[in-house]
């Protein structure tokens, strides 16, 4: 007699695909692993725009709620680094209920510099949740412009 229960592979059953997307997912949307003192903690990672124009470079990253302590800005070999802690905490009080949420989370972003970028006069500014970074380009990258002459 045949069993009328298919077949299940032993690597975890037919939801093992299922579970794998799911931690997929999960990883892609609270960050990638970030080491800290020997434990692996969850960071996310703030969206950012970049801007190049002829004379810097302008990275804007959105960090509604962080303070500007509470970021750290760092270039090492060529990459910007931004990382820190967002913490909020939210309290409503009604005539019945009193609700408070706190929320916690670091986040992490590194950005890869091109070598036309002068680490030494990097500029960071915070406006409305809004971190502005600004990285000057070398003055020798920077285009030099040449007139055309008429000759005679």
């Amino acid at each position: 007699m045949k069993s009328l229960i298919p077949f299940r592979p032993s690597n975890g059953g037919f939801l093992a695909p299922f579970r794998q997307e799911m931690e997929s997912v999960f990883e892609r949307f609270f960050g990638e692993p970030l080491e800290e003192t020997g434990k692996v903690i969850k960071a996310f990672a703030p969206r950012v725009d970049i801007e190049e124009t002829d004379k810097e470079i302008v990275v804007k990253a959105d960090l509604p709620g962080v303070e500007a302590k509470d970021v750290e800005i760092s270039v090492s070999d060529g990459v910007l680094t931004m990382k820190g802690e967002k913490k909020e905490e939210r309290e409503e009080k009604k005539k019945n209920y009193h609700c408070v949420e706190r929320y916690v989370g670091k986040f992490y972003r590194e950005i890869a510099l091109p070598p036309s970028a002068d680490p030494d006069k990097i500029a960071a500014t915070t406006n409305k949740g809004v971190i502005t970074v600004t990285i000057p380009k070398k003055p020798e990258a920077q285009p030099k412009k040449i007139n055309v002459k008429v000759q005679d």
